[in-house]
């Protein structure tokens, strides 16, 4: 997923405004007068895993004393980087989004390369709880944020057009300059002429058409939902893994802090349990569709651990100390103790 980018915070809306339009979802309360209401949103339909996470956030806090959600699914208060500054003003006190780098370039971390390549990794470095949340809430704080959770999508990996006939595993010689769709990103341009492709920014949009035309020979960061909905014009899914694809439980962090320390804690653990149901949903949904592509007639294939491992030094010697330059030496630090890259 390339989530689009930008804007902007909605002229004139305020709590109040907002508390009129929206759809109540009622913890049952022993005192009403007491009850902390708050609104949480996120920019996505009813289909999307955010509205089945915050159903079930929703579900497990029924029970709790004193905890009013006013939900709102579906963007009715804005996209999601609307939203995300919405978060950091706290006039939408939770939200489920993605990192909007445009408020900080340090951000763009989250489309580092190789800091998992499985789903095992992913879990034990994203999950409840984990190092990695550690690291981004260092830098969220900056902007009064604070992230319950990490949500996972998928991982993103490299897709063929139909008509190649070729499939490029051994980085950086056999891609031999095919020309190759990247978001537009320059990690993700570095990181693919970096393994031999040429890289060829195209919007997200225009990426079936510039297939289906020939335009580009392969697309990056293709999910496996992506690559089945693209199954008429492709040929084969490498799976790389060199991407993976996460969201995250923002809250703004001074309405967070400021909670009374028994809701805090029952709002963190309904978190904490929906998103561990969230991490088996996705890893269930991505080899759904993996097994749909392959149903497609779409070949499916690992690198082997020599061609992952040869694929990874690339972007540790390469890209790594890029971001470096970005993050600074002490983020990239946690990060190589966290993953343990030397």
């Amino acid at each position: 997923m390339q989530s689009p980018i930008r804007k902007l915070l909605l002229p004139g809306l305020t709590a109040a405004g907002i508390a009129l339009g929206g759809m109540a979802y009622q913890a049952e309360t022993q005192n009403a007068e007491a009850a902390e209401s708050f609104i949480f949103a996120h920019a996505m339909n009813v289909d999307h895993v955010f509205h089945a996470i915050s159903e079930r956030y929703i579900a497990d806090l029924a029970d709790q004393s004193g905890i009013e959600i006013e939900y709102h699914p579906g963007g009715d208060l804005g996209d999601w980087t609307s939203l995300f500054e919405q978060a950091m003003q706290g006039v939408v006190p939770m939200t489920l989004t993605w990192a909007s780098s445009e408020f900080d370039s340090r951000l763009d971390l989250i489309y580092l390369g190789y800091i998992v390549s499985n789903w095992e990794d992913a879990e034990r470095l994203y999950g409840p709880g984990a190092g990695m949340l550690d690291v981004y809430n260092d830098m969220l704080a900056d902007l009064g944020l604070h992230a319950l959770g990490i949500i996972p999508t998928d991982f993103g990996s490299v897709v063929i057009r139909k008509g190649v006939g070729k499939l490029p595993m051994n980085f950086p010689a056999d891609p031999d300059g095919m020309k190759i769709r990247v978001p537009g990103l320059a990690i993700a341009v570095d990181r693919f002429n970096s393994f031999g492709f040429a890289a060829v920014p195209i919007p997200l949009s225009e990426v079936h058409t510039a297939l289906q035309l020939g335009t580009v020979d392969a697309r990056s960061f293709s999910t496996a939902v992506e690559t089945y909905t693209l199954r008429d014009v492709l040929e084969a899914n490498i799976l790389t893994n060199d991407y993976f694809e996460v969201a995250f439980w923002l809250v703004n962090k001074e309405w967070w802090d400021g909670l009374p320390d028994a809701e805090r804690t029952a709002l963190q653990a309904a978190a904490d349990n929906t998103i561990g149901w969230s991490w088996k949903e996705a890893k269930s949904k991505s080899d759904e569709f993996l097994q749909k592509a392959r149903d497609a007639g779409i070949n499916v294939v690992d690198l082997s651990d020599e061609q992952m491992s040869a694929a990874k030094q690339i972007v540790y010697e390469n890209e790594w100390p890029m971001m470096e330059d970005v993050v600074g030496k002490d983020i990239m630090d946690k990060i190589r103790q966290v993953v343990g890259v030397e």
